[in-house]
């Protein structure tokens, strides 16, 4: 079954450190969607076209997922910190010509998009944020039910092999239940059977599974970190941040996902839509509405 996005050309371009699969499609100022886990680049086809007809959208698998090269970790956790995957992005503009993009990320995603204003301030015009509060405020934020709900948090951040194993034992069972799980409705009806089929897929490959823990055990640590001492210098993202979180959301159990934001970003937008985690294939419209705007204001 295709995973290609309608409409959309597929390449691979050498970032420096790693190899993307990027598909791209439209014109004019550059719009960089980031997926989330356990999805990859499928997750933008119900509103990447649309996005085409007024940017030049690019749309890569992060290191590790869909099609783009997934290398071995490091003991620092660093090869799937989000300062590397940040890196990757910059590669990835420097490689096309692309000086400055608006930039929009979903789940892990977002956090790879907030740490490249953090990182590379002066390439990011304008950052769009879906469904996450920043890493180190997160962790700040847990309680027993906030833990429950995002258990997977501390699961795929132990130590190797221990969650490789579990998901391997079976990993389309492991994949539908997260999916399920963390929708509106409980249940697989948000997904396209491309999409599905593509994120099982991908769950079906020991080196995807090993880079999606990876990317949790340095959210767990490395990440974390780096927010923290971001906090305590008092650093803050300089390009105007649009931010969309789900009524029955992972942020909105935090209580305040929009005041976490206000303290990183002084030029801030918030919105709130009806929808599970899965923002952008549960409520389309929602994404189109608050983003086209935001992004074109430029």
């Amino acid at each position: 079954m295709d995973d290609a996005i309608p409409g959309f050309r597929r390449t691979r371009i050498d970032t420096g450190a790693a190899t993307l699969s990027v598909h791209e499609a439209g014109s004019g100022t550059p719009l960089i969607l980031l997926h989330g886990f356990p999805q990859n680049h499928m997750t933008w086809a119900p509103v990447a076209p649309q996005l085409a007809g007024r940017f030049r959208v690019l749309v890569p698998d992060l290191r590790g997922y869909g099609d783009s090269d997934a290398p071995p970790d490091d003991a620092g956790h660093t090869v799937y910190s989000k300062r590397t995957m940040a890196r990757d992005i910059v590669g990835l503009m420097d490689r096309l010509g692309i000086e400055a993009a608006h930039v929009l990320g979903h789940d892990r995603g977002a956090r790879v998009a907030y740490r490249l204003a953090l990182d590379h301030p002066d390439r990011v015009r304008r950052l769009g944020i879906v469904e996450i509060v920043p890493t180190g405020d997160f962790w700040r934020a847990w309680s027993a039910e906030l833990a429950m709900a995002a258990y997977h948090w501390t699961f795929l951040a132990q130590s190797a092999p221990l969650p490789e194993r579990m998901i391997g034992a079976d990993p389309v069972a492991y994949i539908d239940h997260t999916l399920a799980s963390w929708t509106g409705g409980r249940d697989l009806s948000p997904f396209s059977a491309a999409a599905l089929e593509s994120y099982r897929r991908q769950a079906r490959d020991p080196a995807r599974v090993a880079a999606m823990c990876a990317d949790y055990r340095a959210g767990a640590t490395f990440d974390r970190a780096l927010d923290e001492a971001d906090r305590a210098a008092g650093r803050r993202i300089a390009a105007p941040l649009c931010y969309l979180y789900a009524d029955s959301g992972f942020p909105a159990r935090t209580g305040d996902p929009g005041g976490l934001w206000r303290g990183w970003a002084p030029d801030l937008r918030t919105a709130s839509c009806t929808s599970g985690h899965f923002v952008i294939e549960e409520n389309p419209q929602a994404v189109l509405d608050t983003f086209l705007p935001f992004f074109a204001a430029d």
